[in-house]
């Protein structure tokens, strides 16, 4: 089954809290988004999820949180001032600039033609480097120059020795980091795809030479399997290996983890694009920030107060750590998420209606807590109090009495969460009134109800009686943890 197309995804997003545009109400600003309400929650989750996976359930690797500004040598001996860049080129006649690598795929803003069929009227190409420039402190000088980070990788690579002295690691070993990077992209587009601002979830691994290999193999599988364990189907998840001609010039093989994020497209080829891309970076990285002389990639570091070389505590052997270098981007598999578990299924009136069956782990809201009549303060009381207890349980949980319980379903269903609460009349043991008036002499509730309440189950719409001492745990059983 093929996930939802991105303009879907987009109408729900905007619709119900997920991802505005930001800066809406002066026009916006190209390709960057605000995550809202429930889509802070949900991107929140997919960290959390991803953090745990791969820091919590490991011994192998550590984690840390660097800086967005950095010295502006980082970037110098990395390669990204003279070499992070893309090819640009410009139509002299609609006056667009474009990728010069994706002329056959772009739509020209003028004619109904792809920007290729404007050969005549594109400039040569020329480098453009995707970096964000910015000044520290007060005087705009060459001296004051630096860079917002267009990626999160290079910190970690300039800590490698304070955590090894630190955290007492011995190879293999990895450092993980969740954060923003930023990278000013010529052709930013399909919704929160591709953007100028976005957050990554990064691994470098480091491990002995003649390893790598295995190692690489390893972190494919795991993360692939990642991606599998919280909802992805795996018919619209593929590994893609590069070729040789595609490759960094500093690596020795890259695996990218690819999504069906354009089903829409009629060329199944097309529908394909990456969501996270494994690289084996070899010794590239520690070297190049390794103060001296490296021979092997054409750098002397003058300005490096350390080496990086690895001492084995064992052998004594001593050697540059190769680089396995797991990317994803938390924006990106976020939209993934959302796509895949995007369904509609017919309503009790027919009509088609919309369940976000996202996994327990991820979804925004784990329990909505729903009394069946908002006028009812007896029924208010005891569903507050219910709720209030789930969260102090660690369930997130949320009230909600605006609407008539089918309403009140059917938001739930589209916003993903796994399972509705109702507290009704036979959970005060009262039974249902008469026309909505409590006669005197009412019948009770049938037995056993007294203090019970009704869960119903967002993908099977199936509804159950619980008692609320046992509403905890039995909610605990089916969510899991992230």
């Amino acid at each position: 089954m093929a996930a939802a197309d991105i303009g879907i995804i987009v109408s729900l997003c905007k619709r119900r809290g997920f991802i505005f545009p930001a800066s809406e109400i002066y026009g916006g600003l190209g390709s960057t988004w605000d995550y809202g309400p429930l889509g802070v929650e949900l991107k929140n989750n997919v960290k959390r999820a991803w953090w745990k996976a791969v820091v919590y359930d490991r011994d192998d690797i550590e984690g840390m949180d660097g800086a967005i500004l950095m010295n502006r040598l980082v970037w110098k001996y990395s390669g990204h001032e003279a070499t992070f860049s893309d090819p640009l080129v410009d139509c002299r006649e609609c006056k667009g600039r474009f990728r010069a690598d994706k002329t056959y795929e772009l739509d020209c803003p003028r004619y109904k033609r792809k920007v290729a069929a404007c050969s005549a009227n594109l400039t040569e190409p020329r480098a453009f480097n995707l970096m964000f420039k910015t000044q520290v402190g007060p005087v705009e000088e060459d001296a004051a120059l630096a860079y917002l980070r267009p990626e999160t990788a290079q910190s970690m690579f300039v800590n490698f020795k304070n955590i090894v002295d630190s955290r007492w690691r011995k190879i293999p070993f990895g450092i993980a980091q969740i954060g923003k990077a930023f990278r000013n992209e010529i052709v930013p587009g399909n919704f929160t795809f591709r953007t100028r601002e976005f957050e990554q979830m990064e691994i470098e691994f480091f491990c002995k030479p003649g390893t790598d290999a295995d190692w690489h193999a390893h972190w494919i599988a795991e993360r692939h399997n990642w991606y599998l364990r919280y909802g992805i189907r795996a018919e619209n998840l593929r590994r893609y290996v590069q070729r040789p001609d595609e490759l960094a010039h500093y690596a020795r093989a890259c695996t990218d983890l690819q999504y069906r994020f354009f089903p829409e497209r009629e060329d199944e080829e097309k529908q394909w694009d990456e969501l996270e891309g494994i690289a084996n970076r070899t010794d590239y990285d520690l070297s190049v920030h390794s103060k001296g002389k490296h021979d092997k990639w054409h750098v002397h570091n003058e300005h490096s107060t350390q080496s990086l070389v690895y001492r084995d505590p064992v052998t004594n052997e001593k050697f540059i750590p190769y680089v396995i270098e797991p990317s994803a981007g938390a924006d990106r598999a976020t939209l993934a998420f959302l796509m895949d578990a995007y369904s509609e299924k017919p309503g009790p009136d027919g009509e088609p209606r919309v369940v976000l069956k996202l996994h327990p782990a991820l979804a925004p809201i784990k329990v909505a807590v729903l009394p069946l009549a908002r006028n009812k303060s007896e029924l208010v009381e005891k569903a507050k109090a219910i709720k209030a207890d789930l969260q102090r349980y660690g369930i997130r949980a949320v009230y909600d009495d605006t609407a008539a319980i089918g309403k009140l379903y059917a938001r739930q269903d589209e916003i993903g969460t796994p399972f509705c609460v109702t507290v009704d009349y036979d959970t005060l043991g009262i039974g249902k009134p008469k026309d909505g008036v409590q006669e005197e002499n009412a019948p009770a509730s049938p037995a056993g109800l007294l203090d019970t309440v009704t869960v119903r189950d967002r993908d099977t719409w199936e509804q159950v009686r619980v008692p609320i001492a046992g509403l905890r745990d039995f909610l605990a059983d089916r969510l899991g943890t992230v």
